[in-house]
């Protein structure tokens, strides 16, 4: 990075060029190598990056979320096998003993 580079809005980035520019940002600052100065503007670039990257996600989370709620009207009627399982109960566990039981043919334990 030279005192003179400029970057690109982050807002105009797709995800993966702005998750690679983040990631090569990451390295260089791992490196060392940068100024502090380079390295606080590095730092602030990547925290742009990050936001723009979060944004993305939480687009593509709300599409796919949307893409579900409109599956359950119609897949509400007819359960996938799954959750037809799920959802009968089976037959209920043994009871369990509710006290130890000594064989009969063995002395209880003394006492003491």
């Amino acid at each position: 990075m030279s005192d003179s580079e400029t970057f690109q809005d982050p807002a105009t980035l797709s995800y993966e060029q702005a998750r690679d520019e983040l990631s090569a940002i990451v390295t260089r600052l791992e490196e060392g190598t940068a100024s502090l100065e380079q390295s606080l503007t590095l730092w602030e670039r990547g925290e742009a990056l990050t936001k723009r990257c979060s944004e993305w996600l939480d687009s593509a989370q709300a599409r796919l979320e949307g893409g579900q709620n409109e599956d359950t009207t119609t897949a509400s009627a007819t359960p996938a096998p799954e959750q037809q399982r799920a959802e009968k109960p089976g037959p209920p566990p043994p009871p369990r003993p509710t006290s130890r039981q000594e064989p009969a043919n063995r002395p209880s334990d003394p006492p003491w």
